[in-house]
């Protein structure tokens, strides 16, 4: 039943995209040049593609909700980015090594969110990569999120599916090409 469900949201997911496109609202990020950067994060593999002029840069493994419903599906942008992002509900410091969200932080605008919910982030625990165990945020391995952080600027798209896809396949999908 739940392989059912989530097929019917992939489903979904990608006849919003033929139905209404990508970006074709007004954005702040319609006013940029043509290269638009893309996230796409796979749920299916739980992995993350990061995309720039039209090519893969990055592919790494992450971590995503323990539930079909803790990580969302659908379209977003980064909204922030915040370098060694207190853990306010453990009162634990930013960039303390016990801080679950690690050194990087990349806020998303999922769900009517304004970027303090779901992000896409560093972790403490680095053997839960891959796994399906988060309260809805995207994980990754500290390593990994320094060098994807460092590339990425508010206004990024990111995109979060569940598809058996290649991502250059779901790239193509959702209009995103070379330039």
């Amino acid at each position: 039943m739940k392989n059912i469900f989530m097929k019917l949201m992939t489903v979904l997911t990608l006849l919003m995209v033929a139905l209404c496109g990508v970006n074709q609202g007004k954005t702040e990020a319609a006013s940029k040049p043509a290269n638009q950067d893309l996230i796409i994060i796979n749920k299916y593999y739980n992995k993350l593609a990061y995309f720039h002029n039209g090519y893969i840069e990055i592919v790494d493994p992450v971590e995503t909700g323990k539930t079909w419903v803790k990580t969302p599906v659908g379209f977003f942008k980064v909204v922030n980015t915040i370098k060694n992002r207190p853990y306010y509900t453990g009162h634990i410091a930013g960039g303390a090594p016990n801080n679950p969200l690690g050194s990087r932080w990349l806020g998303l605008n999922a769900n009517g969110t304004t970027g303090d919910t779901y992000a896409i982030h560093g972790n403490n625990s680095e053997d839960s990569i891959g796994k399906y165990v988060s309260h809805g945020c995207v994980r990754m391995h500290n390593a990994d999120i320094k060098e994807l952080f460092d590339k990425v600027a508010v206004g990024t798209s990111v995109t979060i599916t569940y598809s058996s896809k290649t991502f250059e396949e779901l790239a193509k999908v959702y209009g995103y090409g070379q330039p």
